[in-house]
Order: structure tokens, then C-alpha cells, then sequence
């Protein structure tokens, strides 16, 4: 299901502000799949909202919902014949 309005807003917000940035104090880990750097914390959002994972009540079915997406990404920029090596290899990865 979609994400509280006022939780998104409250990211963007945080992230368009600096409040999103190591010296701030925030910690990020890295999407296993997907590479990008997801913050542990936000102000006024829950933690357990930001790591896409632990939203799902079964973290097999995100796995590999995640994983039909990165195929599907992978398949979709073999449309792009003139991309460098450098954008292919910051694709998904599984």
C-alpha cells in the first residue's frame, strides 16, 4: 500500500533541508538489491518505514518482489545501447 502523504512530505522535506546527512548524525545502510544509500532515521518518520523490507510482513515475498523489479529494470535499459559502463554497473544487483 502507498505511504502516508505526511510521511513522504516529511522525507522530502528532510532530504531538500540537509537534515538527511552524515553530519547530521544520520546513518545509512545500503540496499542490498538496489545499491542506494537508505537512511536508518528521518525526522518525524518511523524508522521501521524506511527500510523497505521491514514493511512487508513477509520479508521472502519483498525479496523477490524486489528482485522481479531489478529483472525488470535490468531488461528495460537494454533499450539504452549507448550507456557507459559506468551507469550499467550502478544498476540492481542480486
Amino acid at each position: 500500500k502507498r505511504m502516508n502523504l505526511g510521511y513522504t512530505r516529511a522525507m522530502v522535506k528532510a532530504a531538500m533541508g540537509g537534515a538527511l546527512s552524515e553530519t547530521q548524525g544520520i546513518v545509512f545502510e545500503k540496499d542490498p538489491i538496489f545499491g542506494f544509500q537508505v537512511p536508518k532515521t528521518c525526522p518525524n518518520v518511523p524508522s521501521e518505514l524506511l527500510i523497505p523490507r521491514q514493511t512487508w510482513s513477509d520479508p521472502k515475498a519483498y525479496d523477490q518482489a524486489a528482485i522481479s523489479l531489478a529483472e525488470k529494470f535490468v531488461e528495460n535499459f537494454k533499450k539504452f545501447d549507448q550507456v557507459t559502463a559506468e551507469v550499467l554497473e550502478a544498476g540492481p544487483k542480486w
